[in-house]
């Protein structure tokens, strides 16, 4: 989709840099004469050799330190390194220093390298070297307040790794019984309660069963529908690979956000404000459909287009527009206009049909997707709201970008006015505001208990297996799994 002008929020700073490349200069032209006498041709002088640094040598650690890293090591199962964990006996010497390295690297960035993401997983951790850091804690004896700081700072990673302790234990006791449509109101109730402790015997089962559908992301309607029960049957090694994937995904967080950020949650199709690292305003989404996914990115809303037009991407043309004859689009208000080419491409104006409605928010991002308006409010009282072609439509677009903009006193509360001219105009924020688009399948409530949203993408089995796949070929302390594992 194209996108219109841009608003921002007030105090974020940018982000990441984008280094451009060089712009390769043409070749230069050959001469078809003899060359002419000269003066001998001085020697080139050739650039000084690029000279890498060899690595950070690593104290050998004394035989405490050796007990303290094997014990550590074993514990990759409970930072969602792998699905379990094997016995091994003691590592030394280069081994054990390899190990810790692999270890803290994949702690510190995540566990499956960035060249194996897809491509709309976008957002990529930072590349660190834990070599130095490892180095001065031999060398202090501090490897346990190395060790603590190389996990994600974040109270929703800390959340993830005690609800994977928790289902880690359901798992070793056997799981959860699966249920169906003529289970009894008790089987129901010994279900749920298996995840969450809040059920007592004597609660209505009407409301335990809204309590496991606000968890789920389901409509409580407190009825055992074929959604809710779908949930329920889940298998608790799926329930703790999509924990393992979003603990993968926190380790490709930068250690630090901005405190005033825009963040979207794909999965959940819903758009969360933070203005000093609070949330302060929260809204219903429409995001990508499982066949036009969100991607996940990071980037910086830098301006807003007010009244802007829809340039009709080539893919959804051909596939929906074209199709239906240029008579049918020009009567629906469509304008076809000629491309430098020779060829055709579709616009739809600006107005109250546009497809974008009266605001579009920009952000440089390789996917051109962006968060805008639209007219067709329905979608927002649904509870499935993947539907779109991959941009993010908003639920309340105009105090968004009221917030964006407050610190401009030229545009402060004007927003509406800006709409109401009519006029395509592109509006420079007075900052740019940070926006991540996240994929958030598994996240703890503040007392412990996990909630869960579906997979619509498929992400969570496949980042859980290549977790696998990768501790696999990397870690010595990790186990196969068959229930998690599958080709890399």
């Amino acid at each position: 989709m194209n996108r219109p002008d841009m608003i921002r929020l007030s105090t974020l700073p940018l982000l990441l840099s984008i280094a451009l490349p060089a712009i390769a200069q043409p070749p230069a032209p050959t001469s078809i004469l003899p060359p002419a006498a000269s003066p001998a041709t001085p020697p080139a002088v050739l650039p000084p050799p690029i000279i890498v640094p060899p690595p950070v040598p690593i104290p050998p650690l004394s035989p405490a330190q050796e007990a303290w890293a094997n014990d550590w090591l074993q514990k990759g199962a409970e930072q969602g390194l792998m699905a379990r964990a094997r016995a091994t006996g003691p590592l030394t010497g280069q081994a054990l220093i390899t190990a810790l390295v692999d270890r803290a690297k994949a702690l510190g960035t995540g566990r499956v390298d960035s060249a194996d993401f897809l491509n709309v997983w976008a957002l990529r951790p930072t590349p660190v070297d834990p070599r130095p850091a490892l180095a001065r804690a031999v060398a202090e004896d501090r490897l346990p307040q190395w060790a603590a700081g190389l996990t994600p700072p974040y109270a929703g990673y800390d959340g993830l790794r005690k609800g994977l302790a928790t289902y880690e234990r359901i798992r070793d006791k056997g799981g959860w019984p699966m249920l169906s449509a003529d289970s009894s109101p008790d089987a129901v109730r010994k279900r749920i309660a298996i995840e969450d402790p809040a059920v007592t015997p004597a609660e209505p089962l009407s409301d335990v069963l809204q309590r496991a559908q606000r968890r789920y992301g389901l409509n409580p309607t407190g009825l055992l529908d074929a959604r809710t029960l779908k949930e329920l049957n889940v298998p608790v090694d799926e329930r703790i690979g999509a924990i393992m994937a979003n603990m993968e995904r926190w380790r490709w967080m930068p250690r630090t956000l901005p405190v005033n950020r825009v963040q979207v949650n794909i999965a959940a199709a819903v758009l969360t404000v933070f203005e000093g690292d609070q949330p302060v305003k929260s809204m219903r989404a429409v995001t990508g459909s499982p066949d036009n996914q969100t991607p996940m990115l990071s980037s910086n809303i830098h301006s807003i287009v007010v009244n802007p037009p829809w340039n009709v991407p080539a893919s959804i043309a051909k596939r929906e527009l074209w199709p239906k004859g240029r008579a049918t689009l020009i009567r629906q208000g469509y304008k076809i206009v000629g491309t430098p080419g020779g060829g055709e491409r579709i616009v739809q104006p600006a107005g109250p049909n546009s497809a974008l409605g009266r605001l579009k928010f920009d952000f440089d991002n390789p996917f051109a997707v962006y968060l805008h308006d639209t007219p067709s409010r329905g979608k927002f009282s649904s509870y499935d709201r993947l539907a779109s072609h991959g941009c993010i439509r908003l639920e309340k677009p105009v105090p968004l970008a009221e917030l964006m903009v407050a610190a401009d006193p030229n545009l402060a509360g004007k927003v509406q006015e800006l709409i109401d001219t009519g006029k395509t105009q592109r509006v420079s924020l007075p900052s740019q505001v940070a926006v991540y688009l996240l994929y958030w399948t598994a996240f703890a409530s503040a007392n412990g208990t996990m909630n869960f949203r579906s997979d619509p993408y498929g992400w969570d089995k496949l980042l859980a297996s290549k977790i696998e796949a990768s501790s696999r070929r990397l870690d010595p302390t990790a186990a196969p799994s068959p229930a998690l594992a599958s080709k890399d």
